[in-house]
């Protein structure tokens, strides 16, 4: 196994105030920036609720030095990188991830908008409906405004209970109040003494700390100012309250004059009230039949003030449920309290925290540092874990039952035994015919003739790996199935991810999809497990109730993505029984792709798939023909909002098309959010990106908005297609050939991340490209002339490979086909 990253970055402060935090992680192949300031939405003058908020709208709408063309947002996009921003209670980040040669130029484009915003009043204009569109979706988002409603038990003079989004009339543009506010605000609060820059990536200390001395004396100089403190949570003493509604039952609980040392406290008893362990609190629900799930997380914390929220998908509607649940969890906190400073699972955390640290992407750890998240319960954490649990147990509970144990340690964390030697896979059957090794599959001509295809396109890498299993069912499962199976692996799932190891077991039409991607070390006992409980699963697994959920509605844009991706189909409406799943696995088919992996991994991986159910095939990858034709899929919901995703896809399946569609897509990200965003306010939802399903590669452009119908909607979006192609035609050379040489880039195997290239390899498998394809991609990039992506633009806009629309609404009739 590998070393582990340092658990401490390197800190410093620089001359100007600015407090640095550097990682270096060898193994990352992109870079991150995280930097956080310290004032949110709480520290904002009351007369002016959501001040902080619109800043951060404001900031990203450009520089002198930088217009929104050229900013932070337009340069991480074409650099294929991620970037958001967050308004927190009492701090904001601003974060994103970049190629490892691009840092300089988002570090130089962060430093840059943050201390010279324009923040014109044009700009405040746009923005503000921008983000009153934002306020509007919110207001009518179930989950959200159930969120604010858990705060309705606080004090009324608490900030929590106060409204923070902002809004057209909280924010009185024209007042010279409010300007002089918003100028004040940045001015006290966006100085380098109140900021912490995060850098992690693969490049050197010395590197790092050069990039971060550059661009962050950019920032102006400053002293850390002292946050207020705000009033008590709550005004009646009364430390716990709760909600409930239908299966959801809310409990919170208000903690005050908590010690240092209250985060990392308050993390370590969530991770073990929300264990699904036996002996825990959950299995103890559970068996009561009381509820399916708990989830347990820290609201707020700040100032020595926390607000702890437990959220339970209870399985009963009795009235005397919440006591039951009340009573429990008072009775296991008295167990937890009585334990002599929990050594084991103190030493079990430290564990889960350096595994995070081991598996973490490059903008996971450098917003775990700019949050200075600790990686163990040490002497100060632990004496304020138990000031918090007095607080929880007011009056102390020493009569607790004896049902309650401790957790077990998660074997997937520790270390197993050494893999088999490479070689033939022993007890191969017929049903796994052609599964090969590493060592029986060098040769990157040989026909591909595995139902299990070992791709070369990535090194083999003692360190993490990738594996995807694909069932085709030869019928439609039962109603249901699927849901089940998804709720039984839950337990397991949880482990795997812990231990490094992400498990998904998705559905794609009438394809069921289980991937495993991470640390290769308990990956094949984690397969183990997850096909045993796939095909075997326990008696209870057919005696409970199907899972139900108590969540409120994805918003609608949401909701359609999910449907793109999953492209649901309808289950039979047939009882599920033992039966009807075996004769499920039975008739499916299945394949799979495996990357990166040691050969001793894949050995292992052999093994424990020769209890792999259903049958192997090496057909199932042919790609579908074109569809040419105008098809509507309808979704409704209960929003009032109208939303809808237009999905383009490639005229041909070359892989000339594709790279025309992959450029053609970064050229119009930045315009087209600039059109239908900004300069037409069509909502706060508005997108455009290269997405990819059952081997198709398509441009898909998505909107939300609160006034548009679907109709205006799709005609904004043909408009803007219509004029692309004269736009590509209006670049000059130069930035012609930076956005191809930068797209080319982020295709080279050794620069992309693990997630990121397998899933590029699995749709190049079902598109049924040749095991080289990330080479002739990279390399048709490269060869692509201006005139044949402005033909592609044509291409596009004539719906030559087809368009598909998910919406909200019915179909508006012809040309479009509403689906059947």
């Amino acid at each position: 196994m590998p070393a582990l990253n340092h658990p401490l970055p390197h800190v410093e402060t620089l001359a100007n105030g600015l407090r640095v935090s550097l990682r270096h992680a060898p193994h990352l192949k992109r870079c991150a920036a995280a930097l956080r300031v310290s004032a949110g939405s709480h520290d904002v003058p009351l007369t002016w609720p959501g001040l902080a908020h619109f800043l951060e709208h404001l900031l990203f709408l450009g520089t002198e030095r930088f217009p929104a063309e050229q900013g932070l947002m337009a340069y991480v996009r074409g650099q294929g990188g991620q970037l958001n921003a967050k308004t927190c209670e009492r701090a904001t980040e601003f974060f994103f991830e970049l190629p490892v040669s691009a840092l300089a130029g988002g570090l130089e484009r962060l430093c840059d908008m943050l201390a010279r915003p324009r923040m014109s009043l044009e700009d405040q204009r746009r923005e503000r409906e921008v983000l009153h569109a934002e306020f509007i979706a919110w207001s009518r988002d179930g989950a959200a405004q159930r969120q604010f409603a858990l705060f309705d038990g606080l004090s009324a003079a608490h900030p929590l209970r106060a409204f923070h989004a902002g809004n057209r009339y909280s924010l009185n543009l024209p007042s010279q109040a409010f300007q002089q506010a918003l100028q004040q605000f940045h001015q006290d609060f966006y100085q380098a003494g109140q900021m912490t820059l995060s850098l992690a990536g693969p490049q050197s200390l010395e590197e790092l700390r050069a990039l971060a001395r550059r661009y962050g004396a950019d920032l102006p100089k400053g002293q850390r100012l002292e946050q207020s403190v705000p009033p008590a949570l709550s005004t009646t003493g009364i430390g716990t309250y709760q909600q409930l509604d239908a299966h959801r039952l809310d409990l919170l609980f208000t903690l005050e004059q908590l010690p240092e040392g209250a985060a990392p406290a308050l993390d370590f008893l969530c991770t073990w009230l929300q264990s699904a362990k036996p002996g825990g609190l959950l299995a103890g629900l559970q068996q009561r039949q009381l509820a399916q799930s708990l989830k347990a997380q820290t609201l707020y914390e700040f100032a020595g003030q926390a607000l702890l929220h437990l959220q339970l998908n209870l399985s009963t509607t009795e009235a005397t449920a919440p006591a039951q649940v009340r009573e429990l969890l008072a009775d296991w906190l008295g167990f937890f309290s009585a334990q002599d400073d929990w050594p084991a699972l103190r030493t079990e955390y430290a564990l889960l925290q350096q595994r995070q640290l081991q598996v973490g992407s490059a903008l996971e750890l450098a917003q775990r540092d700019s949050r200075q998240t600790v990686g163990e319960l040490d002497a100060q954490g632990l004496e304020a874990l138990k000031v918090l649990l007095v607080q929880l147990q007011p009056q102390v509970v020493d009569n607790f039952s004896n049902e309650w144990r401790l957790p077990p340690g998660n074997p997937f964390l520790r270390s197993t035994a050494e893999a088999p030697r490479t070689g033939l896979i022993r007890g191969q059957t017929s049903a796994h015919r052609g599964l090969r090794t590493f060592a029986q599959d060098r040769s990157r001509s040989r026909r591909e003739s595995s139902a299990l295809n070992i791709s070369q396109a990535l090194p083999a890498d003692s360190r993490e790996g990738t594996l995807i299993l694909r069932w085709r069912l030869a019928s439609p499962a039962p109603a249901g199935v699927h849901e089940r199976l998804l709720h039984s692996l839950a337990p397991l799932r949880s482990d795997a991810g812990e231990a490094g190891v992400a498990l998904s077991f998705t559905t794609s039409g009438a394809d069921w999809l289980l991937k495993l991607s991470g640390l290769q070390q308990p990956m094949p006992a984690v397969l183990q497990q997850a096909l045993k409980q796939l095909n075997q699963p326990a008696e209870s697994f057919w005696l409970q109730s199907a899972a139900t959920t108590d969540d409120a509605p994805l918003m609608p844009i949401r909701q359609l993505l999910k449907a793109f991706s999953e492209q649901p189909q309808p289950g039979e409406p047939t009882v599920a029984q033992p039966q009807s799943l075996q004769a499920l696995w039975a008739g499916a088919r299945w394949d799979g792709l495996a990357l990166a992996l040691s050969a001793g991994t894949q050995e292992a991986l052999g093994q424990a798939l020769q209890k792999m159910p259903g049958t192997a095939d090496t057909a199932l990858c042919q790609p579908s023909p074109p569809d040419t034709a105008y098809r509507w899929q309808t979704y409704p919901g209960a929003s009032s909002e109208q939303a809808l995703l237009l999905f383009c896809p490639t005229p041909g399946t070359r892989l000339a098309d594709e790279a025309a569609w992959r450029l053609l897509g970064q050229l119009c990200q930045t315009p087209f959010y600039q059109r239908l965003r900004v300069e037409l306010q069509l909502g706060y939802a508005v997108f455009s990106a290269i997405r990819q399903r059952n081997g198709q590669t398509g441009l898909l452009f998505g909107v939300q908005s609160p006034k548009a119908t679907l109709t205006e909607i799709l005609q904004h979006l043909e408009q803007f297609l219509l004029q692309l192609p004269e736009q590509l035609q209006a670049l000059d050379e130069p930035l012609w050939n930076e956005q191809r040489q930068a797209l080319a880039q982020q295709f080279q195997a050794s620069l992309l991340p693990l997630e990121q290239a397998a899933e590029l390899l699995w749709q190049a498998k079902l598109a049924g490209h040749p095991s080289d394809y990330l080479e002739r991609l990279h390399d048709s990039i490269l060869a692509l002339t201006p005139s044949a992506v402005t033909q592609a633009a044509m291409a596009l806009h004539s719906a030559t490979g087809g368009w598909t629309v998910l919406a909200n609404g019915p179909c508006p009739g012809a040309p479009w086909q509403a689906a059947e």
